[in-house]
């Protein structure tokens, strides 16, 4: 696809990423190393509860609606999210409004003010969103895995935290946060599709906007470390129709060989609609509606994990079929056909989702933040072609430890121990 990175470091620290693309638009995304995991559990969730305040008012636009109109007014869009170990802002306008794009993403960070009559408007807002997480069975049961599979660290905090911190927080709290992480050299600033066709172009209109001092501060957060003797279950009691599960194991972190071998393997699992578990469980017997095989990576960490939802009557059946296909690939082989499908697959997909800059930003963004380099799709391309049967099935092998399972379920359900005898 020949699209070119171009990294530069302004004096304050802020590293900026360009990456020329033949579009009409152009992406910004402003990534911030910090998260959930490095909130104490008295201020869990103030990382998100910050993202949503920097939109209410800033020194040049002073109310919520007039942050809102002025990217309203040239046909952008912008939105921020809340990760366990960052948060981005972006904002996507067309190619000649960039400098404006630029502007509004200096403004709603270093020029935020945090009115308190929004603050109090906006903590009824969260404490709703919270409300319909726990309202939707899909969301809930993937929330609860995270929790339980990373116990009692802080990678096991929900992003969203506690209602009762969202009532509590001040906004004292929130000055304090902006002041210590919200640090030029803890930023990476993506700019992705038509750009200035001088090289240093790009860097140089940030320049202009982004002239905050820097103190040189990034943060490292210290390792957490893992460690479990036996399958743990978990069940949430909750009055509905169909049941949900999630059922998965602890991998390894983001930087790790294997995160090739492990995309392949999650694919041939469950990860489309010619996989494993969806040819077992939806194609072949009609449990479930739904059933996906997906991965995730932090610092040092990571996870697999199936979810599928089913009748009530039906739950057992599919979490059994849902281990039965996990010794099955860690004890056998997988087929020449099948790791070449899989191959194709993500690369596929990849060649889809980089058409759009705003995921071009965030992939290589979050790359550059977490890693402190960049990998290319080419080099993703590149990585995946090399992956070979013998180390799916060893890195099969290694995770799907049945003491190592964690299975978590969100149901009509208060007996925990018929399904914890599953994992045994």
């Amino acid at each position: 696809m020949g699209l070119q990175p171009k990294q530069a470091g302004l004096k304050n620290g802020l590293r900026v990423l360009s990456v020329p693309m033949e579009t009409e638009s152009v992406t910004a995304l402003l990534l911030v190393r910090v998260g959930s995991r490095d909130e104490s559990k008295k201020i869990n969730g103030l990382s998100h509860f910050v993202e949503h305040m920097v939109f209410k008012g800033t020194q040049k636009w002073p109310t919520t609606q007039m942050v809102n109109r002025i990217i309203d007014s040239v046909g952008g869009v912008f939105n921020a999210f809340t990760g366990q170990e960052y948060t981005g802002f972006w904002v996507k306008t067309a190619k000649k409004h960039l400098p404006l794009g630029l502007e509004f993403l200096n403004q709603i960070i270093f020029k935020c003010q945090l009115p308190k009559e929004e603050l109090e408007r906006e903590r009824g807002v969260i404490l709703e969103e919270i409300k319909l997480r726990h309202d939707e069975p899909m969301t809930l049961v993937a929330d609860r895995f995270v929790s339980q599979i990373y116990g009692l660290t802080q990678l096991g905090q929900e992003i969203i935290g506690p209602g009762e911190n969202i009532k509590k927080i001040k906004r004292e709290e929130f000055l304090k946060h902006l002041k210590y992480w919200y640090q030029p050299s803890n930023m990476v600033l993506a700019v992705v599709g038509s750009l200035p066709a001088a090289a240093a172009g790009t860097a140089a209109m940030v320049e202009k906007t982004f002239k905050e001092k820097g103190n040189g501060f990034i943060n490292q957060p210290g390792k957490l470390r893992f460690k479990q003797n036996k399958p743990q279950t978990r069940v949430i009691n909750k009055k509905i129709e169909q049941a949900h599960f999630c059922l998965g194991v602890r991998t390894f972190g983001q930087t790790h060989p294997d995160r090739y071998v492990l995309a392949v393997l999650k694919t041939i699992l469950g990860g489309n609609t010619s996989s494993r578990l969806w040819n077992e469980i939806r194609e072949k017997r009609g449990l479930a509606y739904y059933v996906r095989t997906a991965s995730d990576a932090y610092l040092e960490t990571g996870y697999l994990v199936t979810q599928a939802g089913c009748a009530t009557g039906k739950l057992e059946e599919t979490i059994k079929l849902t281990v039965k296909e996990y010794e099955k690939i860690a004890q056998q082989s997988v087929k020449d056909k099948e790791l070449e499908l899989a191959k194709e697959y993500l690369k596929g997909r990849l060649a889809l989702a980089f058409e759009d800059n705003q995921t071009v930003a965030s992939e290589y963004g979050e790359s550059l933040l977490l890693e402190g380099r960049v990998r290319t799709l080419e080099e993703m391309y590149l990585k995946l072609d090399k992956v070979r049967l013998e180390e799916v099935q060893k890195v099969a092998a290694r995770i799907f430890d049945l003491n190592q399972l964690n299975l978590t379920i969100v149901g009509p359900f208060k007996n925990q121990e018929k399904f914890a005898k599953l994992l045994i």
